[in-house]
């Protein structure tokens, strides 16, 4: 401890850029299932080549997943992992390629077939995208739209084709298209869609493949469908009307109005007529001729809004669900409905596969059902129809009139299961320990600084819990969270992650002193980089991990090195990530653009490029940024009415970590021994076995040995001023 004038670093200087962000996705249980809502699925058929059926599907936790079915059952044969948010739709082109679009607002691109390779990331939109559409004849044509209003139609071939070298030195930073380690790529040519389908050669464009953009919408697209020769696409959103183009060129053909409000769901007649069905939050259902440009029909089978629609091979029975809950089969021809089955959630969409139904909605998990895909007329003989309406208040009347019709099926055919995501948290006073719900109510304590759980309390009060688990204790805000994902994600933002430390007693590490000093961010980035600074060292042939020379020329704001040892890389217990669950991290460098990747997916290329330079300074070179209130300034003086003398003119300043039993150490060889100490940091530490002298007290309340002065300030102190400690011998002591 020394006298000063004021708390805190000296150090207050602005820093000039903001800096990346470095996020990890902890993962609990089976990574195999989804831990959020499905909101996509594609149905990859039997081939010549490969006899199995596959099932595509893309959740709210950032993941696609491919699963191979089978009589059994669905076996998750691959996981692909890139995106940074909800994954929004998913289709398939070509027989081999899985386009997936996201809430991050990127078009990714992957091989069906590998083991979650994505072959490239187009960052078109600027906004979410929330809906693709591919011609089911003409699979190298995919349209893309979002909350942003634009709507792209891309040319697949040309879009991922194979770059010349000439075209990579060309532009460097293409921002339309990355591949699957995020690399920048430029296209050597812009390739049109003519009339006849055919792909023609455009004059080289440094800024890459550029897809054609269906110009007219104002606000937000929901909803997209493209014919099976892929020359007429159609959209729909916000403004409450269907929007029919032509693919080939983006230009607007018409503009159909009926519903009154979003239009979410769209399919078109895959047999090649002009018809179009619509589904809006409405409730309502639309037939649209789009020869003749008018609904030709409306249909009343919801009493919510309608997200989903498939349709029978031959377009005569359309298949709906939504946010009633409900899934119904309705013959266009005759208006009569069947309700098939009700879930417990949302429905999101709808797969046709074989003579089943795959449902995907809000929850993690994925049901098949036996609807009669090829014959469906069958499911109406044996009763249970209804008539369908042509106004909106027409179901919700025979709803509300307790004529609800009965589900015709009660189980599904086959599931696949995922896990229950978390929707609520809170970060406990140890600011090392986060307590979670999930949608099953199961409550579980996590350590973030492993990535695991440690306690699972199952059903329990999450309330109670959170009171049960209190401590008055006070360590700064290092890292914030959140659950969009279904998972907790972990936020680090410099230099606030690095402002709090605690001893290694309290971190129970042996191998270290009772009172060196461990930053919680440093420790935590060691053991998540753990993995590929041994895979860099390998690489390297380092044995210190310094960043090669081609990164040497890393800028950073003005950084110091903390008292830990240089190249202490050892990972200690509190800091070590799990290999078999391990966590995803979510960052971006200098030049690459955002990426997501397992830990163990690094294989020691990723450099400044790819990852903040405040972390690479802090992993390779033990340099942490200037921290503002790691210091407390306090007086300490005799106890009111006591007659002891004071021992100190000023303030005095230690780290706000510091344990009271330093204070008593400090008071104890002032008066006792006589002999000054310099500092409360002194590597000398108080015995506990040892009563003291005297006791510390603030506000009148005798301080604990090993509270903390933060905690003091926090708890018991409460006020802006500086921190007020006094002493008084005890008596009999």
């Amino acid at each position: 401890m020394h006298r000063s004038g004021n708390a805190g670093n000296a150090s207050n200087s602005a820093r000039p850029r903001k800096e990346k962000r470095f996020t990890y996705v902890l993962h609990d249980a089976d990574d195999t299932k989804h831990s959020a809502g499905v909101n996509c699925l594609a149905v990859l058929n039997p081939s010549k080549l490969d006899k199995s059926s596959y099932l595509f599907t893309g959740s709210r936790d950032g993941t696609l997943k491919r699963w191979e079915l089978n009589e059994d059952g669905a076996t998750c044969s691959a996981s692909f992992e890139s995106h940074l948010d909800w994954v929004n739709d998913a289709v398939l082109v070509g027989g081999n390629t899985l386009i997936s679009c996201s809430s991050d607002t990127t078009v990714k691109a992957w091989d069906c077939f590998s083991k979650g390779s994505c072959s490239r990331t187009f960052r078109q939109h600027t906004d979410y995208v929330i809906c693709l559409a591919t011609a089911g004849k003409n699979g190298n044509i995919v349209a893309s739209a979002g909350l942003g209003g634009e709507v792209f139609i891309w040319d697949i071939e040309a879009a991922l084709a194979p770059l010349t070298k000439s075209s990579e030195a060309a532009d460097e930073n293409c921002p339309s298209g990355t591949n699957g380690s995020g690399n920048s790529l430029a296209v050597t040519c812009l390739r049109t869609i003519g009339s006849s389908n055919n792909i023609s050669l455009q004059s080289n464009l440094p800024q890459g493949y550029v897809p054609i953009s269906a110009r007219g919408h104002k606000e937000s697209v929901y909803a997209l469908a493209m014919n099976d020769t892929g020359n007429l696409l159609v959209s729909g959103g916000t403004e409450k009307a269907v929007r029919v183009w032509d693919s080939r060129s983006g230009s607007k053909m018409m503009k159909l109005r009926g519903h009154t409000d979003n239009i979410r769901a769209l399919l078109l007649d895959s047999t090649g007529r002009l018809f179009c069905l619509s589904g809006s939050s409405d409730s309502m259902i639309r037939l649209w001729d789009l020869g003749q440009q008018r609904c030709v029909h409306s249909y009343a089978v919801h009493t919510d809004s309608v997200w989903a629609l498939a349709s029978s091979p031959n377009f005569s029975h359309v298949y709906s669900g939504g946010r009633d809950l409900s899934l119904y089969i309705t013959d266009l021809a005759t208006r009569e409905s069947i309700l098939l089955c009700t879930k417990d959630y949302p429905i999101q969409q709808l797969a046709m596969h074989d003579d089943g139904i795959w449902v995907a909605t809000t929850d993690s998990s994925v049901h098949r059902w036996s609807v009669e895909g090829q014959n469906p007329q069958k499911l109406f003989q044996s009763g249970g129809s209804f008539v369908s309406g042509n106004l909106s208040f027409s179901r919700t009347r025979i709803s509300l009139e307790g004529s609800t019709p009965v589900p015709l099926f009660s189980e599904p055919t086959l599931s696949i299961d995922g896990i229950p995501g978390i929707v609520q948290y809170e970060i406990l006073n140890n600011k090392r320990h986060v307590l979670t719900k999930d949608n099953a109510d199961f409550v579980k304590l996590w350590e973030i600084t492993r990535g695991v759980v440690i306690k699972d309390y199952g059903q329990v009060s999450f309330e109670k819990k959170k009171e049960e688990l209190f401590e008055m204790i006070s360590i700064p805000a290092w890292f914030t969270v959140d659950s969009r994902l279904g998972n907790l994600s972990v936020h680090l933002d410099t230099p606030q992650c690095f402002s709090a430390e605690m001893y290694s007693v309290d971190l129970n590490i042996t191998e270290k002193a009772v009172d060196e000093k461990f930053n919680l961010a440093r420790e935590t980035l060691k053991g998540l980089l753990a993995h590929w600074l041994s895979k860099k060292k390998h690489t390297n042939g380092s044995q210190d991990g310094e960043i090669p020379s081609a990164a040497q020329n890393i800028t950073i704001s003005k950084v110091e090195v903390d008292g830990a040892p240089k190249n202490d890389g050892a990972v200690y217990p509190p800091f070590e990530f799990s290999t078999t669950s391990p966590p995803s991290i979510i960052t971006e460098g200098s030049h690459n653009g955002p990426w997501r990747k397992k830990i163990t997916k690094m294989d020691g290329s990723e450099d400044e490029k790819d990852l903040p330079g405040w972390v690479l300074e802090c992993i390779l070179h033990n340099q942490l940024p200037p921290r503002e209130h790691t210091k407390c300034s306090f007086f300490l003086q005799p106890y009111e009415g006591s007659t002891i003398r004071s021992m100190t003119q000023g303030k005095l300043s230690a780290p706000r970590i510091l344990k009271i039993h330093k204070v008593f150490s400090y008071v104890t060889e002032k008066l006792v021994l006589g002999t000054p100490l310099d500092s409360l940091c002194s590597d000398e530490t108080f015995s506990l076995g040892q009563k003291p002298s005297v006791e510390i007290l603030c506000n009148n309340q005798v301080l604990k040995p090993n509270t903390s002065l933060a905690t003091v300030l926090a708890y018991i102190w409460k006020k802006p001023e500086d921190l007020v400690l006094s002493y008084r011998i005890v008596p009999g002591r």
